[in-house]
């Protein structure tokens, strides 16, 4: 019987090289055009918050009226929020910042099932990359609060806490809104990673769960009481290699 070489898939035959390093080098062009962007951007609406939450969850929702509450206050507070710039509690925190008296800004992503940005943004930059949009939202950010959310605002809660655990990004205050969502992820913390040690106990200290939206601020401002909201050289050198 005559075996089939499936050593090179033929699919692959028809695209040299030359022409698969042609589209990387370009693409690097529209990454690098992504952070400029960016970085013009947000570098000059300091302090901001970063703001997290489902997509899914619409007006009329306790979790919307609660994000645009939260988000109202911090804008009146001086904090430029900074949202995913999409439907759900993205809209509810632009929604809030932009009844408020600092900046509403909009990170948007294009995704294959389009997302539309939300017409309350001061601000609006969109990203095809979830990783240079990542940036931006960790590189000007005083804080993190986080809403109820799916796997996006998972993934960015964890890569908050991962940057700030390895020292790859400056300590600040990441607050989880809403005890009773938020208590099964810290159990299990608590019950697998400590246990098994995979994280330090001292790892659950990089965030607070709080359920009022005064104790948002109040975590916020009690954490740059000391230090202020003004980065050392050690923290700027720190943000500028993230």
């Amino acid at each position: 019987m005559k075996m089939e070489n499936y050593s090179t898939p033929r699919l692959l035959e028809a695209v040299t090289p030359s022409r698969i390093m042609s589209r990387e080098s370009w693409k690097i062009f529209q990454i690098m055009a992504e952070f400029v962007a960016g970085f013009e951007r947000l570098s000059q609406i300091q302090p901001s918050v970063s703001m997290f939450g489902s997509s899914r969850m619409m007006p009329g929702h306790p979790y919307y009226a609660l994000t645009e509450q939260i988000a109202r206050m911090l804008s009146d507070s001086g904090f430029t929020v900074i949202s995913g710039g999409g439907p759900g509690l993205m809209e509810a925190a632009n929604r809030g910042a932009f009844a408020g008296k600092s900046p509403s800004v909009g990170l948007n992503i294009h995704l294959p099932h389009e997302q539309i940005a939300n017409e309350f943004q001061d601000i609006t930059l969109s990203f095809q990359h979830f990783f240079a949009r990542k940036v931006m939202f960790v590189k000007y950010a005083k804080a993190y609060v986080v809403m109820p959310g799916g796997f996006g605002t998972l993934d960015e809660l964890v890569e908050a806490l991962t940057l700030i655990q390895t020292g790859k990004s400056v300590r600040m205050p990441i607050i989880l809104v809403h005890k009773p969502f938020w208590v099964g992820l810290v159990d299990w913390f608590k019950q697998t990673l400590i246990a098994q040690g995979m994280i330090s106990p001292e790892d659950l200290e990089l965030f607070k769960v709080v359920d009022e939206p005064q104790e948002v601020l109040d975590a916020i401002f009690r954490f740059y009481e000391r230090s202020g909201f003004e980065p050392s050289e050690e923290e700027e050198e720190i943000k500028l290699n993230l």
